[in-house]
């Protein structure tokens, strides 16, 4: 096995003249580690014992200024220098600093570049404090900071969103003094520097030569918050919204606990509350579930069998169908700059369809995250057509079409017959077996699925389903098209419903038991919410259709008392203004209607109804799920638990903060899950419930379902 090595971190200086320029170089990203943290205060009192020294620069490499803390170290004993204290005396160096900002600084990197007394970035850099995505909140006076170069209100949309921003906003911002626009970036941030030196005249009778300007540091600039600091609440206010918002709550207020302090009270006040804060958040389940999410999702670029450097570059791609998810999908190529020919089989549905997508582009200007240029650039790459012979060029093509196997098998026999043998063929089905559909096409090698979220301009998950025979090369190349969509592409195996709906499936299934046992819907939505889902599954229903589902069991001969008697009701959801609950627009409510329905269906199939307890609706939603991904894992559709948990958190809304299906098991115990799947499957005769062997076997099983 072969072992990626990195030189040894390194924060070398080079004197130009009056300045000094320090260089880090910790690859791969110049994070923040011990012996970087010492590295770089031994090189600051190197240069502070040399009185000719009237200007510092600090620089990281091309790739990073530095991409922040090593998270390695969190929850650790730290040795040493720590940042906060690195940050301190990088604040109060007796001359000016530079921060000169190349690729990113994020997290603890831009913290250490807002202590510098000013700063300057390349036109490609990124910035910002991403920390809340981790759980925890920025720890080194960031929360001070930033208020302090930003204003309140854009610090409360960086803190709390973890949003990072390019160098023409970080300008706009005041986050960054000045955009370098040369090839030797480092030589003109020293050049910049210099510029700002006070001149020094020769020395006259009598008259001293004026030594280095004292330098402004950031925690005493204060006419960005004097607003702020002088309207007690307006911290809580601005961050009214985004709270709403916040994937981990925890952290979010944290996060404004310690805003508020540093502009209601004073830096200090801030920076202590900041601390506890931070080292409060570090140790919570909740950041543990969160870096297990990050490391969960690196996993997820490396799975068995890719070779990344076979991938195909696509120049050009198409997609079948114009709907919704066609649209979608469309859209998301062409913002990534690839030409997209979109095919349909009627002109009205192909018009209706790139129509969509125009509004689409529309309101995103509107709102902000385009321009009305980049709208008109993204749409010129997206042409429609009725004719598949208009694909002869396209390196890839992705099936959208009505899910259906049967329809999905003629339009692969069609591509087959019209683009080239070595064109990528993707499905975007969400249930149906991509073997069946590969085998209608000379080489099955070339097929895979690439199952799209909706919608899917906007939505991170892609799970790419290999098939028996999909090529390594075929695989590759739908892996990194992923990634160029700025997507996080998960590889799963061919099964129904592969690993989110196949797991979806089976929470179904048990809500919809939990309704006839005597729950009733609004409860059982509440203790989903309660858990930290945005939305509970049968609010979630409602928004997408209740037909939708109805169609689907009707053609595969299956069952779901309550939802098929609703919909025999003509109750469909949001768009007929009723179905499990009732809608005012989109605002709904308990109805009593729904009611009578449930206990007339229950009444039916001869069920006694009872009450039932919300610990009781919380296991019988979240356990089953767990229970079915140890199956998956077993029949090896997934490769680690971990993918299953990215999958759920990036896909379906599970809470990022209790980290995934198979982490919530590992942080409750599976012993525990599993002693309560057996009284459940007791109590209600439920077999499906037997806990599977990732449960019950000892020391657990590994990534491929075998016992350990």
């Amino acid at each position: 096995m072969s072992t990626t090595t990195h030189p040894t971190p390194q924060a070398a200086i080079t004197v130009h003249g009056p300045v000094a320029l320090i260089t880090l170089e910790a690859p791969p990203v110049n994070a923040l580690g011990q012996s970087v943290r010492q590295l770089l205060a031994n090189a600051l009192e190197e240069i502070r014992a040399h009185q000719a020294i009237r200007a510092v620069v600090l620089t990281g490499t091309d790739r990073a200024f530095s991409a922040g803390a090593d998270i390695t170290e969190f929850g650790g004993t730290t040795t040493g220098i720590t940042l906060p204290e690195l940050v301190d005396r990088l604040e109060d160096f007796p001359v000016p600093v530079t921060a000169a900002i190349a690729g990113v600084a994020l997290g603890g990197g831009l913290e250490l570049a807002m202590a510098a007394h000013s700063r300057v970035a390349h036109p490609d850099a990124t910035l910002g404090l991403p920390e809340i995505t981790l759980g925890i909140i920025p720890g080194a006076g960031g929360t001070g900071m930033l208020p302090r170069l930003v204003g309140a209100e854009r610090a409360v949309d960086m803190i709390l969103s973890g949003r990072r921003i390019g160098t023409t906003t970080a300008v706009e911002y005041g986050l960054v003094d000045a955009v370098l626009h040369s090839g030797d970036f480092a030589g003109a941030a020293v050049a910049w520097a210099a510029s700002r030196l006070p001149a020094t005249p020769g020395p006259t009778e009598g008259a001293p030569t004026p030594g280095p300007a004292t330098p402004t540091r950031t925690r005493d600039r204060t006419e960005k918050i004097a607003d702020a600091a002088a309207r007690p609440g307006t911290i809580a206010k601005l961050a009214s919204g985004p709270l709403r918002k916040a994937k981990d709550p925890y952290a979010a207020r944290a996060a404004v606990e310690a805003i508020t302090a540093g502009i209601e009270e004073e830096f200090d006040a801030g920076a202590t509350a900041e601390r506890r804060l931070f080292l409060e958040r570090v140790a919570s389940p909740e950041a543990a579930a969160q870096r297990h999410l990050f490391a969960a999702e690196r996993a997820t670029r490396k799975p068995a069998g890719l070779d990344a450097t076979s991938a195909r570059d696509i120049g050009q791609a198409a997609v079948i169908g114009a709907g919704t998810m066609g649209g979608g999908i469309a859209l998301a190529l062409a913002t990534a700059g690839v030409p997209v020919i979109v095919v349909e089989t009627r002109q009205e549905a192909l018009d209706h369809g790139l129509a969509q997508v125009r509004r689409n582009l529309d309101v995103s200007v509107s709102h902000g995250s385009r321009t009305s240029g980049q709208a008109d650039e993204q749409f010129a790459r997206i042409t429609g057509t009725l004719d598949y012979a208009d694909l002869a060029a396209a390196d890839l093509v992705v099936e959208a079409a009505f899910e259906d196997l049967d329809v999905k098998k003629d339009i692969f026999a069609r591509l087959d017959a019209n683009t080239r043998p070595d064109a990528v063929l993707a499905t975007n089905t969400s249930y149906l077996d991509v073997d069946a559909i590969a085998a209608t096409v000379a080489d099955p090698g070339r097929v895979l699925g690439m199952h799209f979220f909706s919608p899917a301009n906007v939505m991170e998950l892609v799970e790419v389903v290999r098939g028996a025979r999909t090529t390594p090369q075929t695989l590759a190349t739908a892996v990194a098209l992923g990634r160029r969509l700025g997507k996080c592409p998960v590889v799963v195996g061919v099964c129904h419903g592969f690993v989110g709906n196949r797991m979806l499936e089976v929470r179904g299934r048990q809500a919809e038991a939990l309704l006839l046992e005597g729950a009733l819907p609004g409860q059982v939505d509440d203790v989903l919410t309660g858990f930290g889902f945005r939305m509970g599954p049968f609010a979630m229903a409602d928004m997408a259709g209740l037909d939708i589902g109805w169609r689907n069991r009707t053609s595969q001969g299956t069952t779901a008392p309550v939802s098929d008697a609703l919909c025999e009701a003509g109750r469909f959801g949001q768009k007929t203004g009723s179905g499990f609950f009732a809608y005012d627009g989109r605002e709904r409510s308990d109805d009593p209607e729904t009611t009578r329905i449930i206990e007339r269906v229950s009444a039916e199939q001869g069920i006694d109804r009872r009450d039932i307890g919300s610990e009781e609706i919380l296991e019988r939603l979240l356990y089953p799920m767990v229970n079915e991904g140890g199956r998956i894992l077993a029949e090896g559709i997934a490769e680690r638990p971990g993918d299953i948990d990215v999958i759920w958190v990036k896909g379906y809304n599970w809470p990022a903060y209790r980290g995934g299906p198979m982490f919530h098991a590992e942080a409750v115990g599976r012993g525990h899950v599993a002693e309560r799947l057996v009284h459940h499957a007791e109590a209600t005769g439920d077999e499906t419930l037997r806990p599977v062997a990732w449960l019950t076997a000892p020391g657990g099983v590994d990534g491929a379902g075998a016992p350990r």
